[in-house]
């Protein structure tokens, strides 16, 4: 098993469990002790847990962990919906748009349905929300669900991005940074993500502030593949200045008071 294999099975079993530990994590992977030690070492170096005697827990809440994933993901829902109508104000009549799964572009999809556009998702809920919208021309990507997310993946839907070209794409990342880009926690997203960076005119990353210098497990693409970040305005300051040097148009949304 190559060791990015076993980071993905050490931080899922984190996120389900709250805390692992050394024995029970050799055993389960099937490899020494020592190489877990190692494992969590490198884990720990990229702030994904905190180790503990024994083996590892969770980072500290003021410390604005990853995990757990959904925790997180039902978390800061206003300045998502903030994030969401910013995002609704860049699209055009007829435009065709690429909505990645996730919780932020989910609220964009609550908000279409104005206005004639075409919807590409691979989000069963995005396309739940679009269903009964006449306006919305919707396309659903196949592939299989994965755990309990609610997005598919697989070779029919990556293939079938090779044949696509949009007008816009709107998607999230796990980690945002200057130095290391842009990563998520889990292999099967890379691919993915990666294709529909590719399939789009125009690349808008939806992040909240607290996405900004973090970095998951794998990178999938650069701070120059993307065309604009659409954020809330806690971002820091300095922050925002070096990723507007590198030509990267940051749109600030404000929470409705």
């Amino acid at each position: 098993m190559l060791s990015v294999e076993r980071y993905e099975k050490i931080l899922d079993e984190l996120d389900k469990n709250k805390a692992v530990k050394v024995s029970e994590l050799s055993s389960f992977l099937g490899v020494t002790e020592k190489t877990i030690r190692l494992d969590l070492e490198a884990l720990e170096k990229k702030g994904l847990l905190r180790r503990i005697h024994g083996g590892a827990v969770l980072l500290e809440e003021k410390e604005d962990r990853i995990f757990p994933i959904a925790e997180r993901q039902s978390t800061n829902n206003e300045r998502k919906m903030a994030i969401a109508y910013e995002a609704i104000n860049g699209i055009k009549n007829n435009d065709t748009i690429l909505l990645d799964g996730g919780s932020t572009t989910l609220q964009m999809a609550k908000l279409l349905g104005d206005f004639p556009i075409s919807v590409i998702t691979n989000d069963i809920k995005i396309a739940h929300e679009l269903i009964g919208k006449e306006k919305v021309q919707l396309m659903v990507l196949g592939g299989s669900r994965i755990g309990t997310s609610s997005s598919l993946y697989g070779g029919q839907a990556t293939d079938l991005l090779n044949r696509i070209r949009v007008n816009q794409l709107f998607f999230g990342a796990t980690g945002v940074s200057i130095e290391h880009g842009l990563t998520v926690l889990n292999s099967f997203h890379v691919e993915w993500k990666r294709k529909i960076i590719e399939c789009a005119d125009r690349v808008t990353l939806l992040a909240d502030s607290t996405k900004f210098e973090k970095v998951g497990l794998m990178q999938f693409a650069t701070i120059a593949d993307v065309d604009s970040i659409i954020t809330d305005d806690k971002l820091d300051n300095e922050i925002q200045s070096k990723l507007q040097s590198k030509g990267i148009a940051i749109i600030i949304s404000k929470m409705k008071s």
